[in-house]
Formats: C-alpha cells, structure tokens, sequence
C-alpha cells in the first residue's frame, strides 16, 4: 500500500510539472524556481501573456519550502514564449513577472529581499 501511495505522490507531482502537449518549434519551456526565502510558496501560475487571467495553480497542494526547487515545464503546447509568472508566499506576498521570455529563462530565484530571473 505504501509502495501504491509513493507512486502515486509521483505521479501527481509529474503532472503539475509537465502538461500534455508540448509545441511543435522544440523550444525548452522549462523552468526551475528556486526558493531562497524564508517563506514557503504556496501558488505558481504562468499564464500567456496575452491572456487577461491566470491560469491554475501549477503546485495544486504542493507546496515549495525555503531550500527547495522545482521544475515547471511551461509548455502549452503552442509556439508561445512570452509568459506572465506570478508566486504567492505563504504571507500572500505576490511576485509578479511580465513578459517574461520562458524559451530563454531557465531560471526564477524567488527571496526576501526581491526575485531574480537567470
């Protein structure tokens, strides 16, 4: 039962992290978000930037302590590179990012003092 439940914890986390269809130009839409603060994300959205909501919460019940990465492939499968991102700390302290070019970030570091894209 506990070999069931650790697979199917896996597989979930899998799901939030990749979606179904990847575009068609192969471009890398992943993005791996580093916690350097001390406070836990509770939220992650990325939502094209032509849109005018967000789309779901990418961690669902998950959550990202301080310490801890997570990779998101932001793929949806169009040929869209420009996202909007946005984090919510567990204190509902909001990092938002416009625009932001998901073929050519790899990286969101997400701290106290600010956020930082690589």
């Amino acid at each position: 039962m506990r070999a069931f439940a650790f697979a199917l914890t896996a597989l979930v986390a899998a799901a939030v992290a990749v979606p179904g269809q990847a575009a068609s130009d192969d471009k890398n839409r992943v993005v791996t978000i580093e916690n350097v603060s001390s406070r836990t994300v509770r939220e992650v959205y990325a939502s094209p930037s032509d849109h005018d909501t967000w789309e779901e919460d990418m961690l669902g019940s998950d959550t990202l302590d301080s310490g801890e990465t997570m990779r998101f492939n932001i793929d949806n499968g169009t040929d869209e590179c420009l996202y909007d991102l946005k984090a919510v700390l567990e204190n509902d302290k909001e990092y938002v990012r416009r625009k932001v070019d998901v073929c050519k970030v790899s990286k969101w570091v997400i701290g106290d003092a600010g956020d930082s894209l690589l």
